[in-house]
């Protein structure tokens, strides 16, 4: 049976950081990515540790083995995880509704990563679903962003309800995102 909960211990982090290393875009082959989606950045142990101090990440579990996550990294952890830096960039400089995204009471989603095996189950959904639970009364959104190449990502966000709201190339990373939020205030 898979269960979804908040990572709680090391162990939780290491099989975050294993299933990462599956599924990292370099160790994916090209039709794989295209047909499966992948994930681009990887963390360290350090990050993950720093990362769930402040707010810890969603797993899922089947027994003791982690075969999906959702990391959660709180706009504070912009400060040890220069990778995500381009995104922040991003939401200190778009308006939502009239106002700059920074000044929502957001979060970013850091990664999210279902293991080949459990796909087509619903974790992904479950996940984000208990994102939403543990953190809506914390924060109005959910703030991501997505490889134009991914497209059973983007696909996937788009069914749990986030919505685009803007896209942008980055050059040190030669690939174009597409910035999506997940806005709980709105209806549906």
């Amino acid at each position: 049976m898979i269960t979804i909960t908040l990572a709680q211990t090391d162990d939780d982090l290491r099989g975050i950081l294993a299933l990462q290393q599956k599924n990292l875009v370099r160790h994916l082959p090209a039709d794989v990515q295209a047909n499966q989606g992948f994930v681009t950045l990887q963390y360290s142990l350090d990050q993950m540790q720093q990362m769930h101090a402040v707010a810890p990440s969603v797993v899922a579990k089947d027994g003791d083995q982690i075969v999906g996550y959702a990391i959660t990294s709180a706009p504070e952890t912009r400060a040890f995880i220069p990778e995500l830096g381009s995104l922040f960039d991003q939401i200190y400089s778009l308006t939502y509704e009239g106002q700059l995204l920074s000044q929502y009471p957001y979060y970013v989603m850091g990664q999210v990563c279902v293991a080949d095996t459990h796909r087509g189950q619903g974790i992904f959904d479950r996940l984000y679903e208990h994102h939403r639970a543990m953190y809506s009364h914390r924060y109005r959104m959910l703030i991501t962003d997505i490889s134009i190449r991914n497209t059973r990502s983007f696909r996937a966000h788009e069914r749990v309800g986030f919505h685009p709201v803007h896209q942008f190339y980055e050059p040190g990373a030669g690939e174009t995102w597409i910035v999506v939020v997940w806005d709980w205030q709105l209806p549906g």
